[in-house]
């Protein structure tokens, strides 16, 4: 029987594994502790920085505060614009018992729409508990008092104050001021175009139109902000840092509101515009448009049915006649015309014209008629400016030709903006042939120029701009843009805003200006002036040309019937004036829509609003007018 053998355990051998295998986790251990010193290392040190902000971005957080807007004031410092409170009721519905019970007893309580309800608890679904949720954002006075007395009955509910834009002057200066409104999503995409948008991040409203749209930037201010500790469920702990937002800025503007309602009576029943300005420095001391509208309407969020009426009207209320309306100039522009036909040498103050019942052009049989059936007889520049004969223009016209009227009534500002401070502004149409070709893809022809040559045709101009080419007349070519802005609120300072020059008209002889005011002066004060009637009794003297627009054209014997005529076919009267002749303190622009003729109706009216500006003692503000509400 075999013995079977025993095999020895190598010791030297396993000790030499047992080192190698301790080496090696030794080994491991100190590269893991090394990778774990070297995480730390980058987590604490390197990073720290970057997690300290996370970490403070999630316990610190930043409420931006909304600034104070500017007050708005006329030149005498008559308020126009401002800032009212208005109180919402909100709810927290974490500190509310019975949320539901609550709402219906405060609908009830307030005699509130119960539609609030449905839009109350849609909101508290999108917010947290602790947030507190409006129930209405308007509360009269006698709601405000009947919650007071019984808030003990509802924890969880509180009224709260907010600022408001409010326009005591209603509709008298809606087209100037414009209005404010709530933000939509073509302002925040102008915002963050203008890098703007966090400076609105806690504004509800921005101007939309008017002065309140174009100093926006004025007016808005700029933010504040409160740096708060939040716990991790977003809940204020405490306030750690407070920085107040700085106010916008009150301005000041060159509108007298007694000048301003004084218009508004004055276009009472009508649709119109009318501009009074001070040539030498272009302030606009008034600018009305009728019809008007209440823009209180849109501060608050106008109703549906509201906009569609104003939408609707056949009126046009929500267009600014004075700046956006575009009329014929008619016969207001027969002065400018004078001077550039003097200046061009194709007048001189002598020429001797016989105007008889039309004017043709050489070799044509078209007829372009007076406005007289039988015509003026003989005339010169003075006569022809105070009868308004059609005839002598026309000749005129066609002797100089289309591109000198466009270069000189350009010249006068005709066919580009003002450059009055708004936005909503038309620039008419001074026409040429490129204008023509461009737009009507024909040539020009001679007989559009002959139209031109008495302001109709194509030519087209607002009210301001018949204002501001008065202006330009009266002071012999010097140029001011009409502005609104006289002055900004600096530290409780009034700083009064430069004049605006454009390029100045310069003639071969300066008196050649005084030849077309001569010829204004004898419409209201010659023996045959179209206006001497309407400004008989001033205890000024004035100066001034009418002008009535056809709104169609008649066929070549067709009589104008005003009686038979459907009232918006009826012709359009117009009217500029400025006074005193000899030293011009004011310009004045009126625009009749569909009145009848401009020295019967517009001419009245620019007279009541020079008395008013030259005799301001008779002149009272109406406070009537005032929305007290």
């Amino acid at each position: 029987m075999a013995r079977s053998r025993v095999k020895m355990r190598d010791h030297v051998a396993e000790s030499s594994l047992h080192w190698r295998r301790t080496l090696v986790s030794f080994i491991g251990i100190v590269v893991l502790m090394g990778v774990l010193f070297a995480n730390l290392y980058h987590l604490q040190v390197n990073q720290h920085q970057s997690y300290q902000t996370r970490s403070n971005d999630n316990r610190i957080k930043v409420v931006p505060i909304a600034p104070t807007r500017g007050l708005i004031y006329d030149r005498n410092g008559v308020l126009l614009a401002e800032n009212r409170p208005i109180y919402s009721l909100e709810i927290t519905p974490e500190k509310t018992g019975d949320l539901d019970a609550t709402v219906d007893d405060l609908i009830e309580l307030l005699d509130l729409d119960p539609e609030l309800r449905e839009r109350f608890f849609e909101e508290v679904r999108r917010q947290r508990r602790f947030n507190p949720v409006v129930l209405v954002s308007r509360l009269n006075e006698d709601q405000v008092a009947r919650f007071s007395i019984n808030q003990h009955k509802y924890p969880g509910a509180a009224i709260e104050a907010y600022l408001k834009r409010h326009y005591p002057y209603k509709d008298t200066l809606t087209h100037v001021l414009g209005y404010m409104a709530k933000i939509n999503d073509r302002d925040l995409e102008r915002l963050r175009e203008e890098n703007k948008l966090a400076n609105y991040a806690a504004t509800r409203d921005i101007g939309k139109l008017g002065v309140e749209r174009y100093y926006e930037d004025l007016l808005h201010g700029h933010a504040g902000y409160q740096e708060v500790e939040v716990n991790n469920r977003g809940r204020v702990i405490r306030t750690l840092k407070y920085e107040p937002p700085v106010p916008g800025s009150d301005i000041y503007l060159n509108l007298d509101i007694r000048l301003q309602q004084h218009a508004q009576k004055l276009l009472e029943g009508q649709r119109g515009a009318i501009v009074l300005m001070t040539p030498k420095d272009g302030q606009v001391r008034a600018i009305v448009s009728n019809p008007s509208y209440d823009p209180n309407l849109f501060v608050h969020g106008i109703s549906s049915p509201d906009y569609k009426a104003l939408l609707e009207n056949p009126d046009r209320p929500l267009i600014n006649r004075a700046s956006q309306g575009i009329y014929a100039p008619a016969s207001t522009v027969k002065p400018m015309l004078s001077v550039m036909g003097l200046n061009e040498g194709a007048i001189t103050p002598g020429t001797r014209y016989f105007g008889g019942p039309y004017f043709q052009i050489p070799n044509t049989k078209r007829k372009f008629r007076d406005w007289r059936r039988w015509g003026h007889g003989w005339m010169d520049v003075y006569r022809a400016i105070e009868i308004s004969a059609d005839t002598f223009f026309y000749d005129l016209a066609y002797r100089v030709g289309i591109d000198n009227i466009h270069d000189y009534m350009s010249r006068f500002g005709f066919g580009q903006a003002s450059g009055i401070d708004l936005h909503e502004e038309a620039s008419g149409i001074m026409p040429s042939r490129e204008w023509k070709q461009r737009r009507h893809k024909q040539p020009w022809y001679q007989g559009d120029t002959i139209s031109v040559g008495i302001g109709q045709g194509y030519w087209t101009a607002t009210p301001l701009q018949l204002a501001r080419a008065t202006s330009i007349m009266v002071d012999h070519g010097d140029t001011v843009h009409p502005r609104l802005l006289n002055a900004i609120a600096i530290n409780g300072d009034r700083v009064t805003m430069p004049i605006s020059h454009g390029e100045p008209i310069r003639l071969r002889q300066d008196n050649y200006w005084q030849v077309g005011l001569t010829g204004m002066w004898r419409v209201i004060n010659g023996s045959e002036g179209t206006a001497r009637r309407a400004f008989a009794g001033t205890p000024y003297v004035a100066g001034g040309k009418s002008g009535t627009a056809q709104v169609f054209s008649l066929a070549e014997n067709q009589q104008y019937d005003h009686k038979s005529l459907r009232e918006h076919l009826r012709d359009n009267a117009l009217f500029v004036a400025f006074a005193p002749f000899e030293n011009p303190e004011a310009v004045v622009s009126v625009v009749l829509e569909n009145a009848g003729g401009g020295s019967t109706n517009a001419a009245p009216v620019a007279r009541a609003m020079l008395d008013a500006f030259l005799i301001p003692d008779q002149l009272q503000p109406d406070e009537d007018a005032i929305a007290h509400e």
